[in-house]
């Protein structure tokens, strides 16, 4: 009996359900469903010829389509060869998000892409044991968030700010934007020395201290974990603090924003015991692995 006998016996129980019960009984209605659908899964079954696309491999085009939105076909077609998947060209195109239809690059990408040719500035007030006030002026790039440049003054005038940012940049590693906020001490002079030196210049808005958050948070971190426990007696005692604070801060302090690495990145250690070294007199410690005998 062929799919197509069954179907009319199965209308013809319908019609004689109707003709004499009045009504079709439900283990009719329910056996004619059923042989429905195995009669579409019959007629559906493999019958061979190219491979079926897994969801995963379906679901992975996708993911690469949207997370690439510049990549076309060939590029993800590519990438998935690299990965160990053997497909054609065209079952890419086939399930790839359209052009059109993927998200563009996000402001997080943008702002990481433009980063390392950015460099914050900014002075904070350090009282000594006689309340003579001391100028730090602190150097921070956006990159990998390294204090570049420390200095203290007890007068920062522009010309001497202008001469701190010689000191921060050679001629070649310049970047290409500082940010800074409208303290009247970068006069014309530290402005000109910018400009000269190929730096453009961008003061944030007045009362706007989050414009510039990146150096306000450095200085914070040099605050909390290093002025606030000291007395500081003169210039010189200050600036020795924090070079060696700078020190540590860029090569043994890790951060949240960079994924918890060092500015300058540390290499992770797994042999040896752990030894732990004290800095600024052992307000803080450096952790090093050692050989063991």
């Amino acid at each position: 009996m062929s799919w197509g006998d069954v179907s009319l016996l199965c209308l013809a129980c319908y019609l004689l359900g109707r003709l004499y019960a009045g009504r079709v009984p439900e283990f009719v209605l329910s056996a004619h469903q059923n042989l429905f659908r195995a009669y579409w899964r019959w007629r559906c079954r493999y019958r061979g010829g190219r491979p079926r696309t897994s969801r995963e491999l379906i679901d992975l085009i996708r993911r690469i389509s949207r997370e690439n939105p510049l990549w076309g076909a060939p590029r993800i077609h590519g990438e998935l060869l690299k990965l160990g998947f053997q497909l054609a060209q065209s079952t890419v195109s086939r399930y790839m998000i359209p052009r059109k239809g993927r998200p563009t690059q996000s402001w997080k990408t943008f702002l990481r892409n433009h980063r390392d040719a950015i460099a914050a500035i900014d002075m904070f007030t350090v009282s000594t044991w006689n309340f003579t006030q001391l100028y730090a002026f602190v150097v921070l790039g956006h990159g990998r968030r390294k204090l570049l440049h420390i200095e203290v003054t007890t007068n920062p005038t522009a010309l001497w700010l202008a001469g701190q940012i010689t000191e921060a940049f050679l001629w070649d590693t310049a970047p290409g934007f500082i940010v800074r906020d409208n303290d009247g001490a970068y006069g014309p002079v530290f402005r000109r020395r910018l400009w000269v030196m190929g730096i453009r210049d961008r003061p944030t808005m007045p009362h706007s201290p989050w414009q510039n958050g990146h150096v306000e948070r450095a200085i914070g971190s040099i605050r909390r974990e290093c002025t606030d426990h000291i007395i500081v007696l003169n210039a010189a005692h200050l600036r020795r603090v924090l070079k060696n604070y700078a020190d540590y801060y860029n090569n043994d302090r890790t951060h949240l924003a960079i994924g918890k690495d060092t500015p300058i990145s540390r290499a992770v250690e797994t042999n040896g015991g752990v030894v732990a070294m004290p800095v600024l007199g052992g307000l803080h410690h450096r952790y090093r692995r050692t050989a063991t005998k």
